[in-house]
């Protein structure tokens, strides 16, 4: 049991991590590929950012979850999983953030520049308000990506300290 929960701890990680590492090679090759519609690509990687958020909440709570868990299990020693599930807490309010708050925000920006955002007068205060929440939105993705990395890296030291 202590094996598949440890597993199960490891897949959550990785399947957000590796999301979060992947995603803007996706959103360059989009971009790439429709490079004269900006505004299709935009809506694609809008789509993906969500989806790429769904995974990582969900994964974060089974993560945050089986750490919480794991020093019942004798799986972890209490002290060396607080630091993770810090972390994770961290990284599921960040993308929290940027899901129900900086996405929709940017929606709101793009509708009323007319429906494409890069359509627009580059002075207008939507399309300067987009531009600073995109800015934001690439900040949070990176700071989720390297709260992740630390949190492996102090599982990994769980595991070394592991009761």
């Amino acid at each position: 049991m202590k094996t598949l929960l440890r597993t199960l701890l490891f897949l959550a990680l990785i399947v957000w991590l590796g999301a979060e590492v992947f995603f803007p090679v996706i959103a360059a090759v989009t971009f790439t590929t429709l490079a004269p519609d900006t505004h299709a690509a935009g809506s694609i990687v809008g789509q993906l950012l969500r989806t790429l958020h769904w995974m990582g909440l969900i994964a974060g709570l089974v993560a945050l979850l089986l750490l919480a868990i794991a020093p019942t299990w004798r799986i972890y020693k209490p002290h060396s999983v607080l630091v993770p599930m810090v972390l994770l807490l961290l990284m599921i309010g960040a993308t929290a953030y940027s899901q129900f708050g900086i996405i929709p925000s940017m929606e709101r920006d793009r509708i009323a520049a007319g429906g494409a955002i890069d359509n627009t007068d580059t002075s207008s205060p939507q399309t300067i308000h987009f531009n600073k929440l995109h800015r934001r939105s690439t900040l949070v993705e990176e700071i989720v990506l390297l709260f992740g990395i630390a949190t492996v890296v102090f599982v990994a030291r769980a595991e070394s300290v592991r009761a």
